[in-house]
């Protein structure tokens, strides 16, 4: 079928909205409708270089829509049910799934290189040049073929529009709160970065119970945004940040720190280190460049008080379970999803919200289909 896809066709370009040939689903996959699309930072790191893939694909990967057609082979789904596409798939059956680390699945180890899980493309340009899917997915399109092991149903009536948001930013800001940085009741974290992540760090801090929660950001726009989902204190810098958890804690310093910065970098683990007290943990969720390998940090500090630097991907979630849980922690009104998304976009106006996240006048733009 003819369906309009945003196309990244090599490393600095800019989003190209064209018309595209989608072939239906094979064993395993299914064709679906999609109704939003999250504009997430790290379909931000195709254009600049920073994570390994092979041009040209087509970006987007945090998705909600219906499904509108079965591979062979696919029985745990109907057409029409309503789906979010998740930018890990799961197998269920490899050592990490086994070990109920679906986010680390086997699968998923290379999944924005460009083509499908057998190694071949289900979308191609008008002429015939054959385009990768970012996370085996391609959201920047009306119309995707995505694995099934790349779903997970909802319930029926939830908003497509803000289910859209769980397929990443969300599910990995909360999660990296909560199972990465294990908050809990009465502790202190920091959130460095209020974005599309950031923000839903931060809302995972509050609903884990944390007596302070300091958001961290240059942007006012964002601190502002990050009071109202549950930080207590905000900070325009670490260093303001430092001042300000040494004094709420007394000195004892932070529980947690959260790195969520449009980018990571090896010089922000040390102040990050100083922001936490004995057995503090730095939770590292932001996407590095491939090739930075220097990082500075005091390796005293992790021996004498047992510090903490661990990795998040995907908050350590895992979406069957996950999803579901953050569609009813909305219901009750614990996870705010509305206000996150500051502007809406049409999918032809996909570089003018790039534009707006580079600017910082976006917590999380989102594309309506």
């Amino acid at each position: 079928m003819r369906t309009t896809a945003a196309v990244l066709w090599e490393p600095g370009g800019t989003w190209e909205v064209t018309d595209v040939e989608l072939s239906p689903p094979k064993a395993g996959e299914v064709l679906i409708e999609l109704a939003a699309s999250g504009l997430c930072h790290s379909d931000e790191h195709l254009v600049t270089g920073d994570l390994p893939a092979v041009l040209p694909m087509v970006g987007g990967h945090e998705g909600a829509g219906r499904v509108a057609e079965l591979g062979p082979g696919v029985t745990d789904l109907a057409v029409g049910d309503p789906v979010v596409t998740t930018f890990l798939p799961s197998c269920g059956r490899c050592p990490c799934c086994a070990r109920g680390l679906p986010n680390l699945c086997d699968d998923g180890a290379g999944a924005t290189l460009g083509p499908q899980l057998d190694g071949t493309y289900r979308v191609h340009a008008a002429d015939g040049t054959e385009l990768g899917q970012m996370c085996l997915l391609g959201t920047f399109a009306r119309h995707t073929v995505v694995p099934v092991r790349s779903v997970v149903r909802i319930d029926e009536g939830f908003p497509l529009e803000l289910a859209a948001l769980l397929g990443c930013g969300v599910t990995t800001g909360f999660g990296s709160a909560v199972h990465t940085a294990e908050l809990r009741a009465g502790d202190t974290a920091v959130v460095v970065g209020v974005g599309g992540v950031g923000a839903n760090a931060v809302q995972g801090a509050r609903i884990a119970g944390c007596r302070y929660v300091v958001a961290v950001d240059p942007v006012e726009f964002k601190r502002d945004s990050a009071r109202e989902l549950g930080a207590t204190h905000v900070a325009s810098s670490v260093d303001e940040a430092w001042g300000i958890v040494s004094e709420l804690t007394r000195g004892r310093m932070a529980d947690a720190a959260i790195l969520c910065t449009g980018i990571a970098a090896g010089a922000d683990l040390q102040p990050a280190l100083q922001l936490v007290g004995k057995r503090g943990r730095v939770v590292v969720t932001a996407l590095a460049n491939a090739t930075d390998e220097t990082a500075s940090l005091s390796l005293l500090d992790l021996t004498l008080y047992e510090k903490q630097i661990r990795g998040a991907l995907f908050g350590s979630a895992s979406a069957r379970y996950e999803l579901p849980r953050l569609v009813e922690m909305h219901n009750t009104g614990q996870l705010k999803l509305r206000e996150l998304v500051t502007t809406e976009y049409s999918l032809e106006q996909i570089n003018t919200g790039y534009e707006d996240m580079r600017a910082g006048r976006t917590i999380r733009g989102l594309i309506r289909y």
